[in-house]
Formats: structure tokens, C-alpha cells, sequence
């Protein structure tokens, strides 16, 4: 006679989605079923037999609830070999049966984060005994079927209706996800006791699959997304978002968290191509647009105002993979969607100004790099004029714009500016000089004035040739950070050209 291998089931779930059908599912099946308190209550009110933990234990839930399973008649039924006489002689000397299924959902602690910040409360919803039932069956998954996710009760069913078993490859699988699961789960208490990493000796990242993307950078990488990306961003219209979106559209987000006049961005390969500022949504898309026309083809838009009918109506023939702004007005949205591959976000400003400040990471080597997000322009007190010459308020102004956008630009970053707009942007190069000679060259080729332009430089100028190119290009004002063993001699070459220089004590390196 054919024996199930699946005879006991025992569930614990605080989400009871698909949990009455499971049960009636595995009742139907002949598999007995041991239950929880309050799991026990919802499958006796549904009309399935169930036994109560405490009748396998003989001892009562204790300490309001924080001690169920916690008991060695639990876990010795789970973590028993079946290969093993001596497991199975223990078994029989105590009157243990064995456990074959273990369906846990956990305490929702990290909804709790959400809704709460009182401590007592948080602790209390602290999972025990769920990690515990779930790690244990997932050791022993050659044996018991550990679940952790109600999307994978139907597929356990569907096994054992067909064949009374469930496939060791499975139960692998089944097992890899509990583990990471309870990891993840943990990772978020770990957080919450301790929410600096730099003070950690050990890095926990909570990270949940969110989607699998169609490919990496290129069509031969594969990619996934993790994480909670849908607190941030809203996708309104248009194809699915690839890694490469993904990353201009961070490096988008966070350019234009640094203004707070109505301003526009343009971004390619995650550097600004063009920023403007304005009155208007479509005077700043004008002025950005200006910098460069050619490479804000198949780039994103970025605003930091609800997007209008002028602007949209302005942009719409231009091709653009992605625009995004804090929102979308109806005609705005009609003109915008007329391009059916062009994607359409919407972003939450205050929930991205608290992501910025976070700690961002990087893989390399095998390693992860952690470092404080650069969310200062320069240090308090350090800003100060070095030349012979202050700059003017016009100057001062281009300065300060143009340093904003330089803080944004890979390394080594040239930017020259107006009080409101970029007026040519040289970025990447591995000579400072040659990223000004850039700038200025593309400056020409779109005919844009630079006299009387402000430069920004990511990192001090290493000789004075940067500054003799900034001045021969029309710039009369200098922002950087100083710092250079030649910091007179760039200063000097400053003040034979009647320039103005700041100082910010700060760098911006960008790689």
C-alpha cells in the first residue's frame, strides 16, 4: 500500500491569506494538521479538523503567547532523519510522530516599522518560534517541506495531488527560500537595533525581489531588481523600466534634489547633458534643452514641479525614454502618453529626500564599499573667496548653480554656468584641463557664449592650465574645492586674468 510522504502538517501563520484553502486542501488529502492558537481557531471556525499545539506538548501557550512551539516534541518531529534507527528509535520511545510540512508566516515586524515607533511594542512583534519551525524544516527538507510564502502552498498541492510527494528539487528550493526569508527578516531587526552599518561588524542588507528585468547593461547580462523601489517611484505609462533607466533615473533624482526652484534636468548615461531653472516649467526645460541639443535624444527629463501642458507640449516631439516629475497634469499626461514606448514616472519628493540621505553601497571584488551619501555642498564656515577680486552677485549666483551640477557630473567634472542654466558641461575625462577644453569646445559647437560664464570644477585644479583654458574659454568666475600643493599658483593665474575664485573645502568626486 502506497503511504503518503506527506502524512503531518503543521501551520502557524499570522497572515491568513489562502490559509483555510491550504488546510482544506491538505485535509482533503488525508494529511493531518497541527495548528497554532489563532491558526487553530480560523481552521476549527472553517469546519477543519485541526490539533492543537498544546495537545502534542501537554503545556499550555506561556508568557502571552511567546513560547507555542518552542518544545523539544515539536522539534524533534521535525528535525528527525527518517535514515536514522536511532532518530527513529528516540521518536518511538517518546511517543513523537514525526512532522512532514511546516507552513509559517511570520509576525509582521517589518509592517510594524511602518505604523509604530514604540520599542515595546516593536519587540513584542519580534518572531520567535516562526524562525525557529522554519529553519528546523528547512535543515531537514530532505524529509519535511518547509513554506514560508503563500505562493507556493498551490504548487506543494498540485505535487501531492498528483504523486503523494513533493520533488527533492523543490524542497531545495522551498528551503533556500525560508533561509533567506528568515535572513531578511532578521536583517530588518538588526536594523532596528542598530540603524548605522558603520557601527556594525557585519552587513545585513534587507533587500526583497521586486522584478526581473529584461537585461543587465547589455542584451547578454541577465538582471534582477531588488528592493522597495515603488516607495520612490511610480511608473504611469510606457515599457518597463531596464537596469540602464534604472540608473539614469536614480542619477536623475538625486541632480535634481538639489534645487528648489522650478528646474529641469536633463540626464544621459547618468550625467546631466543640461539643467535650467525658471519660473516656468517650459522656460527651465528651455534653458536646459540650450546646453545641448544633440545628446538629450533617447535621455530622461527630470523636473521638480508637477509637469504642464506648455512644457509637455514643448518636449513631446523630442525622443525621450523617460520623464519624470513629482506629478502630471491631465493634459500634461494626455500629450506625454501619445508615445507609447515612453515611460512616464511620477516620484515622492519627501520619501526621496529621506533616501538620499542614506548610506549608499557598491559591490566590488567580492566586497561591498558603504560610504555616507555626499549630501552637502560644502562645509559651513569653509566657503571663501581667495582671489584679489570678490565675485559679483551675478557671478556668485552662476557659481553656486554651476557647483550644484558639478557635485553630479562623473569625475573629472568641468561645468560652466549662468545664475540659471548650464552653459556647456565637460565630464569623464581623465585630465581636469581637457574636461574644460570639452566643455568649451561643445559650448562653440551649439554656439553658446561663455564670457562672463562661472565654472565649477568637482576637484582642485592640479596646475594652473585649467584655469588659463576656463579663462581663455570666457569664464570669469572660479568655484572648487582647493586644496592643491599649487593652490598659489592657480590662484595667481586667477588673478592675472581678473577672475574670481572660491574655495569650498569640499570635494565631489564622482565615479
Amino acid at each position: 500500500m502506497h503511504i503518503p510522504a506527506i502524512r503531518r502538517a503543521l501551520l502557524s501563520a499570522w497572515d491568513k491569506t489562502g490559509l483555510v484553502d491550504f488546510a482544506r486542501a491538505l485535509a482533503e488529502l488525508d494529511v493531518e494538521i497541527i495548528a497554532t492558537g489563532g491558526t487553530a481557531t480560523t481552521l476549527q471556525s472553517n469546519g477543519i479538523a485541526v490539533t492543537r499545539i498544546e495537545q502534542l506538548t501537554s503545556t499550555p501557550e506561556l508568557l502571552d503567547g511567546r513560547v507555542k512551539t518552542l518544545h523539544p516534541f515539536i522539534h524533534a518531529a521535525i528535525l528527525a532523519r527518517r535514515d536514522d534507527p536511532q532518530h527513529l528509535e528516540q521518536l518511538r520511545q517518546y511517543g513523537i510522530t514525526p512532522i512532514d510540512l511546516v507552513y509559517v508566516s511570520l509576525y509582521p515586524f517589518t509592517d510594524a516599522l511602518s505604523r509604530t515607533s514604540d520599542d515595546n511594542e516593536l519587540i513584542e512583534m519580534i518572531d520567535i518560534g516562526g524562525p525557529t519551525l522554519l529553519r528546523a524544516a528547512s535543515k531537514n527538507h530532505k524529509w519535511v517541506v518547509p513554506i514560508v510564502s503563500p505562493d507556493d502552498c498551490t504548487r506543494v498541492v498540485e505535487y501531492l495531488r498528483a504523486s503523494g510527494d513533493v520533488p527533492y528539487s523543490l524542497r531545495r528550493q522551498l528551503a533556500a527560500r525560508a533561509f533567506e526569508y528568515t535572513a531578511w527578516y532578521d536583517a530588518h531587526i538588526a536594523d532596528y537595533f542598530e540603524p548605522s552599518p558603520f557601527d556594525r561588524r557585519l552587513l545585513t542588507v534587507a533587500a526583497a525581489h521586486s522584478t526581473e528585468l529584461r537585461y543587465g547593461e547589455n542584451p547578454h547580462q541577465r538582471a534582477v531588481l531588488f528592493g522597495s523601489v515603488q516607495q520612490y517611484i511610480q511608473q504611469l505609462h510606457g515599457k518597463e523600466l531596464s537596469y540602464n533607466n534604472l540608473l539614469d533615473l536614480d542619477a536623475a533624482l538625486h541632480l535634481i534634489s538639489e534645487f528648489a526652484e522650478p528646474t529641469v534636468a536633463i540626464v544621459k548615461h547618468t550625467n546631466p547633458c543640461g539643467v535650467g531653472s525658471g519660473p516656468t516649467l517650459l522656460e527651465a526645460w528651455e534653458k536646459a534643452y540650450a546646453t545641448d541639443t544633440v545628446s538629450p535624444f533617447g535621455g530622461i527629463v527630470v523636473a521638480n514641479v508637477a509637469f504642464d501642458e506648455a512644457a509637455a507640449a514643448q518636449i513631446h516631439p523630442l525622443f525621450t525614454e523617460i520623464i519624470v516629475a513629482p506629478d502630471f497634469d491631465d493634459a500634461a499626461y494626455a500629450i506625454l502618453s501619445k508615445k507609447r514606448d515612453r515611460r512616464l514616472v511620477r516620484y515622492n519628493p519627501p520619501a526621496l529626500a529621506d533616501l538620499i540621505a542614506t548610506p549608499s553601497l557598491r559591490s566590488l571584488l567580492g566586497g561591498i564599499l558603504l560610504q555616507k551619501s555626499d549630501t552637502e555642498l560644502y562645509h559651513p564656515g569653509e566657503l571663501r573667496v581667495v582671489t584679489e577680486r570678490e565675485p559679483t552677485d551675478h557671478e556668485l549666483r552662476a557659481m553656486m548653480f554651476a557647483w550644484k551640477v558639478a557635485k553630479h557630473v562623473k569625475s573629472n567634472a568641468i561645468v560652466y554656468a549662468a545664475p540659471d542654466r548650464t552653459l556647456a558641461i565637460g565630464a569623464g575625462q581623465p585630465s581636469r584641463v581637457d574636461s574644460a577644453r570639452i566643455a568649451a569646445w561643445k559650448a562653440q559647437q551649439f554656439g553658446i557664449n561663455l564670457h562672463g560664464s562661472a565654472v565649477a570644477s568637482d576637484a582642485f585644479f592640479p596646475f594652473a592650465d585649467g584655469v588659463v583654458q576656463c579663462a581663455q574659454a570666457g569664464a570669469t568666475a572660479i568655484i572648487q574645492p582647493g586644496g592643491s600643493i599649487r593652490d598659489e599658483e592657480v590662484i595667481s593665474a586667477a588673478n592675472e586674468r581678473n577672475m574670481a575664485m572660491i574655495f569650498t573645502g569640499m570635494r565631489h568626486f564622482r565615479h
